[in-house]
């Protein structure tokens, strides 16, 4: 190897102020040449062109689960993609006319590209059975990046057009069935149960498992939902770490925010005689006591206060059937990505107009305080446990 010309320098100069300047040129030169010998360069990743057969994968798909009769039973369909065909046909056309992405194109060369049923399989596969996009390409012939975004804009392309529909807080009607369902099985007034559910991050980064890590001693997400007899999930909270308790997810939960601004439904019912104008969710021990909760009761004493407490214990158990449906249907809910973090634009504005500021009450926030105190009400979460049980023991 070569002399670095900055050690004749070093060597001929006599005027270097101190070692350290010299330690520092020479720990320079040699991190160059180690640089200009390919030490210290990363081998580049060559990549393959792989020629997929895409019209070959796409009559094999349409064999296998969409031709009369398909190879697999629609039992099996259900099964693999967590979906009835007549759904995924549904969402499937749903695509195709709002979302260019999944309209079968031909490239520059005139060949047919990657169709729908590809590009759609690849997605619920991914979300079905939480695997790596890379485990695609074997059946449905997908590279891995392009996997990838396929399931990208199949969240967004799902979410965007079915929000408004399935992503929403309960209507009137909405009200009315769960409200008679709730009095079917011996609670008037109940719109569903709540509870939280620790989902385990397995990719946890270091530095964040403290945050994140709580009684189950491994790093988790918590979700916080409400889920009516039916398993639907209409109110959904997720995001906060493992570290904290259903109090504090729901301190900064939104379950509660449109009947606290006078926006929800009006519920109206009667028990043992008395009015009630707020529905309420069964809850586990751990809530607090508010209006808005009906919770067991530990250790009951006599006959009536144990049947409530069987009765009560009964109900709230949907909402933790939901949880089991939705992870044994979609296994990839057990992980969470944090690569894209999503930044908002915070732009200063030149010139900021300030309006007059009134230190007068409102009647709107005055409302707002009367009925944030109603929900957590405690002497009306008494007595609305009193009157189920008593409603529960008369209705035996």
């Amino acid at each position: 190897m070569d002399r670095h010309p900055i050690f004749d320098i070093i060597a001929n100069d006599s005027s270097s102020s101190s070692d350290d300047e010299v330690e520092m040129i020479i720990r320079f030169a040699i991190e160059e040449e180690r640089l200009n010998s390919g030490g210290g360069s990363r081998q580049k990743r060559s990549r393959t062109y792989i020629r997929r057969d895409f019209v070959q994968a796409t009559e094999r798909i349409f064999r296998d689960y969409f031709a009369e009769p398909p190879l697999y039973s629609p039992n099996m369909f259900r099964r693999r993609f967590r979906m009835s065909r007549p759904l995924f046909l549904r969402i499937k056309s749903m695509l195709e006319a709002t979302e260019p992405y999944f309209v079968q194109r031909r490239n520059a060369a005139g060949r047919l590209g990657l169709s729908s049923l590809q590009k759609i399989t690849a997605a619920i596969r991914m979300l079905a059975y939480g695997t790596t996009a890379d485990l695609c390409d074997e059946y449905v012939k997908i590279g891995e990046t392009t996997a990838m975004k396929c399931l990208k804009k199949f969240v967004k392309a799902v979410v965007s057009n079915f929000s408004e529909e399935y992503l929403r807080s309960p209507t009137n009607n909405d009200i009315a069935r769960l409200l008679a369902l709730g009095e079917s099985r011996g609670f008037p007034g109940m719109l569903g149960s709540i509870d939280c559910m620790h989902w385990k991050w397995k990719n946890c980064p270091t530095a964040w498992q403290g945050n994140f890590t709580g009684h189950i001693r491994e790093p988790t997400i918590i979700l916080e939902a409400v889920a009516s007899y039916d398993l639907w999930i209409w109110h959904a909270f997720f995001g906060l770490p493992g570290s904290h308790n259903d109090i504090n997810v729901l301190e900064r939960s939104s379950v509660f925010t449109e009947l606290a601004e006078g926006r929800a439904p009006s519920v109206n019912y009667s028990i043992n005689g008395n009015n009630y104008t707020m529905g309420y969710y069964l809850a586990d021990g751990i809530y607090p006591p508010w209006a808005t909760f009906v919770k067991t009761i530990p250790s009951p004493q006599g006959p009536k206060k144990s049947h409530f407490a069987k009765k009560q214990e009964e109900a709230r158990k949907d909402v933790e059937r939901a949880f089991g449906v939705l992870q044994s249907r979609f296994a990839i809910v057990h992980e969470r990505d944090i690569n894209e973090v999503e930044r908002g634009d915070y732009e200063q504005l030149n010139e900021t107009t300030l309006d007059p500021v009134s230190h007068a009450p409102t009647l709107e926030f005055m409302d707002f305080i009367r009925r944030h105190r109603q929900i957590r009400d405690r002497e009306t979460h008494s007595q609305l446990q009193s009157d189920l049980v008593e409603h529960l023991w008369a209705t035996t």
